[in-house]
């Protein structure tokens, strides 16, 4: 049922899809960027800070290992709707949280929530890939748009949803914005639950756990390659940069804390909308109707090294700089800006070329593996964020992104054309 797009069911089922993996990023962004900020304020290290999405992020690799399974045994919608409804409780949890809590308690019960998001998230975002191999038409490049515009729009929102964060903090503050976000996802999930029109599949009761696995060379470098990919990004993206922009533009007191989060929200926003921008165009940058399997594999190869070389020359300022001088922070501005066109163009195409590679019969198995390998990236980077920014600052942290995003770049390299 590749080509079931063409038919008005298909197109409404993607639609619909879409809208709920808007609204659920959208608080993902909201809900990253309330929880970095308010408990750096609080005065956890950038250690603790990482500590909060390490659950998040291991939730991911088991989630997504689980996930395919479960979509491929009960259908996709039963995941979509997993997602959603499990968010909704997340947020409400994290609502309950008390400031008189000793920090070690705060930590783990924050752990333990951002846990249960990091499984919502997976169960949603394996669930929206997966329809889009199965709903996509075939001709003219149609696989690559729709994944395209799905991953880019995704990510513009999310975007939206770090500035969102942000401005709520600074405004309503911690537990009106997590009780609002929480009313607007519930309100969405009912409505997708009465919409929802046909066009994806209900499932298949003799679907393996085993299966999970994959035996195709291609998918399991390419997961591979993710891994290295996503942990180049999250290891500067979820800790140090944040904390290096809030170092420079706060000075303790209240109006600066404020501008501060404006400022840090509306880079991170810029930086993910820009992302999910140049993601919603990769097929017209790199012209892939006109294109073979073969040559976007090439050009996967080119842009992956091409993306290497931003980090090394922002590491190189970084190590030449005596602090946080203005050069240097416009640098890291203008280089991060870079980095993420780049890397959008490169996570495209691996979203593509994961779709390419699995067949209609196991998509969600194979989905599934290779978000697990990007749950594994995001993992490894936040660990190392925290990690390296508190032990060598922005030179060892944007060394080791560096570093992983030439490993991801020679696994693409023994990815082969496939009949």
């Amino acid at each position: 049922m590749t080509g079931s797009a063409t038919r008005p069911e298909g197109l409404s089922a993607y639609v619909a899809v879409t809208a709920a993996y808007w609204a659920f990023m959208l608080t993902d962004g909201a809900l990253r960027m309330l929880v970095l900020l308010h408990f750096h304020t609080l005065g956890f290290s950038p250690v603790q800070l990482a500590y909060l999405f390490v659950l998040y992020e291991i939730a991911g690799v088991v989630t997504n290992l689980g996930a395919g399974w479960i979509a491929a045994r009960f259908g996709l919608t039963s995941t979509l709707y997993a997602g959603l409804g499990l968010q909704v409780l997340a947020l409400l949890a994290l609502a309950q949280l008390d400031p008189a809590w000793a920090v070690g308690v705060s930590v783990i019960y924050v752990m333990l929530v951002q846990g249960a998001s990091g499984v919502a998230k997976d169960l949603a975002k394996m669930s929206s890939k997966s329809a889009v191999k199965l709903l996509a038409p075939t001709e003219d490049g149609g696989l690559f748009r729709w994944v395209a515009l799905l991953t880019g729009s995704k990510n513009m929102v999310k975007g939206l949803g770090f500035l969102l964060g942000a401005g709520l903090l600074a405004t309503v503050g911690f537990v009106l914005a997590v009780l609002g976000m929480a009313a607007i996802l519930f309100v969405i999930l009912l409505a997708v639950l009465v919409a929802m029109p046909a066009g994806l599949p209900k499932g298949r009761k003799g679907a393996k756990f085993s299966e999970i696995f994959s035996r195709s060379a291609n998918v399991n470098w390419l997961s591979a390659a993710r891994v290295f990919l996503f942990g180049a990004r999250d290891v500067w993206f979820v800790v140090g940069i944040p904390i290096y922009f809030y170092m420079v533009l706060s000075d303790g007191t209240t109006e600066s804390k404020r501008t501060a989060f404006f400022l840090i929200g509306i880079f991170m926003a810029v930086w993910v909308i820009l992302y999910g921008l140049v993601q919603a165009n990769a097929p017209r940058i790199l012209r892939a109707n006109t294109r073979s399997v073969p040559e976007l594999l090439a050009s996967a190869r080119r842009w992956a090294w091409g993306l290497a070389l931003v980090p090394a020359v922002l590491t190189a300022a970084a190590s030449a700089a005596s602090g946080p001088e203005i050069w240097l922070t416009i640098s890291i501005v203008i280089g991060l800006l870079a980095f993420g066109a780049i890397f959008a163009v490169n996570s495209s195409l691996h979203s593509y070329l994961i779709l390419t590679f699995t067949k209609a019969e196991r998509v969600t198995m194979d989905v599934g593996f290779y978000y697990m390998a990007n749950a594994g990236g995001r993992l490894a980077g936040t660990l190392l964020s925290g990690l390296a920014y508190q032990l060598g600052g922005l030179p060892l942290m944007l060394g080791v992104a560096t570093v992983m995003v030439a490993l991801s770049a020679v696994m693409v390299g023994f990815l082969k054309p496939q009949h």
